[in-house]
């Protein structure tokens, strides 16, 4: 039986396909991009989230860990995470839900039987299942079973990626997937290796392919204000996209803080704490030069309008 982990199971997902969707998310990813918004997603073991607001500092989680890795100071509690093994122990404690452990390991049946639970939604709206992350591409094996079981039952697949995978990871799932969602960020391979910690070529690589393959991509572009917004990168996105064999529509979706707190609940810090938030004239400008291109450009899934 073949297994994977994930770190969560979202129903009724609307910004991750078409339709109304039910969002499975892969721990473990390649990349440690600097706006990551799913950090619990980065490593592909299981990681510990504090949540200080809902802790009465009871110390009932201090009584149960074994590796005596709790403390508190009377109003909160601490974890020394390089003594914690993450045994969950303190977790199951916690009736506050202060203490929660993020990664859990699940069969291929188990994580098809949540996606069918809302297989009439899926019909009615045009909706399906979307693996995401995490990098869904990094657990290859269980990924090309949930693809194959999801189309075994007719339910429309869509895969969220980056696409920094060996090529034949691709190649392998490709016609398995109805729709991907592909992300890019910097087309320069020095300034991508910056951002998230790798060079970009096989994610140019593989969509050039996917193109060439006649899949059905969306390519999905996070706008960073000082970091991918500059003219150079936005015309040379342009140009790539424009060379490939199709011409897929790019959606931009502006940078937000959504997932910063969580750094601090896993004991990280967050690079981009005083990143500001796209301006409306940087979004529009972003929009105009992409579709000098000639690409169809959509933010955050919507036409823009600009004045």
């Amino acid at each position: 039986m073949i297994s994977g982990t994930i770190f969560d199971i979202k129903r009724f997902a609307i910004h991750d396909g078409p339709g109304v969707r039910t969002t499975v998310f892969f721990k473990g990813c390649p990349l440690s991009c600097w706006a990551c918004h799913n950090p619990e997603g980065q490593r592909p073991g299981t990681d510990l989230f504090i949540r200080d607001e809902r802790c009465n500092a009871c110390g009932e989680c201090l009584e149960v860990c074994p590796e005596v890795a709790i403390s508190t100071d009377g109003d909160a509690v601490h974890i020394d995470r390089y003594r914690c093994n993450l045994c969950g122990a303190c977790a199951d404690a916690c009736l506050r839900g202060a203490l929660e452990l993020a990664g859990r390991s699940v069969s291929v049946d188990e994580v098809i039987a949540e996606v069918e639970r809302d297989v009439v939604y899926y019909d009615e709206s045009g909706g399906g299942v979307t693996f995401s992350g995490g990098e869904p591409l990094f657990q290859p094996e269980f990924l090309a079973a949930l693809l194959h079981e999801s189309r075994k039952r007719e339910i429309s697949t869509t895969v969220d990626t980056s696409g920094y995978a060996p090529h034949a990871v691709i190649h392998d799932i490709a016609d398995m997937v109805d729709y991907f969602l592909y992300d890019l960020k910097l087309v320069d391979e020095d300034r991508h290796r910056d951002f998230t910690g790798v060079a970009n070529r096989p994610v140019l690589e593989n969509l050039n392919w996917l193109s060439e393959h006649g899949a059905t991509v969306t390519i999905r572009f996070p706008l960073l204000p000082q970091i991918n917004d500059d003219e150079s990168n936005l015309r040379d996105l342009g140009r790539f996209l424009s060379s490939l064999a199709q011409l897929h529509p790019i959606d931009i979706l502006p940078y937000h803080r959504i997932g910063a707190e969580k750094y601090a609940r896993l004991g990280r810090s967050y690079r981009l704490s005083q990143q500001p938030v796209p301006a409306a004239e940087s979004i529009a400008v972003a929009v105009r030069l992409l579709e000098e291109s000639g690409l169809t450009v959509t933010v955050r899934g919507e036409p823009y309008a600009i004045e």
